[in-house]
């Protein structure tokens, strides 16, 4: 187990948390998570959700991504989305807005596999090494990824080439993030 992942995505949840219930007194609170089933759902208002982390139940690791296309996916990736079931988290990187993506249950951690698997296919069929998301950018086109190869943090233009290299590894990554309400 790569623990300290593990550790850095909980931290950076913990943070995150913190920081909804100091300045508005709450939980985190989802209108896009509003009717989706997940053990993280303390309350449902009127049209949100308010969550809470809640520990991972399901099979750990990326097991049908592996299977799928025949690849050994980094320890720091399986670990980032089986740590725990969590609603997506806004947060900043250095000059980078992100949504930190999260497994908000044991359905969704299928369709995370099959939007990753979705991902590598495109990229294999455009010869590119591979990389796995960890977040979204507002620009629908880039994505924050770990490099399967180097376990290196990258921005990465889709279906491009292009890649610059944020942080050295996923736990650095994830302890440099500062949550946004």
């Amino acid at each position: 187990m790569d623990i300290e992942t593990a550790n850095a995505l909980t931290a950076f949840t913990t943070r995150y948390c913190d920081a909804w219930l100091e300045n508005r007194n709450s939980w985190p609170q989802s209108e896009a998570l509003y009717g989706v089933p997940s053990p993280c759902i303390i309350t449902t208002l009127d049209d949100a959700i308010i969550w809470q982390p809640q520990p991972f139940t399901a099979e750990k690791g990326l097991n049908a991504v592996e299977r799928a296309m025949d690849l050994v996916i980094q320890p720091a990736v399986q670990i980032f989305y089986t740590t725990q079931f969590a609603g997506d988290m806004p947060a900043r990187f250095a000059s980078e807005t992100l949504t930190l993506l999260q497994t908000w249950s044991e359905e969704d951690h299928l369709r995370v596999q099959e939007n990753l698997i979705g991902h590598l296919v495109m990229q294999k069929r455009l010869k590119l090494s591979p990389t796995l998301f960890i977040a979204t950018l507002e620009n629908e086109l880039e994505v924050i990824a770990v490099s399967n190869l180097t376990g290196e943090v990258v921005k990465e233009t889709l279906g491009t080439a292009r890649r610059t290299v944020l942080a050295a590894s996923l736990a650095d990554f994830l302890n440099q993030l500062e949550p946004l309400l």
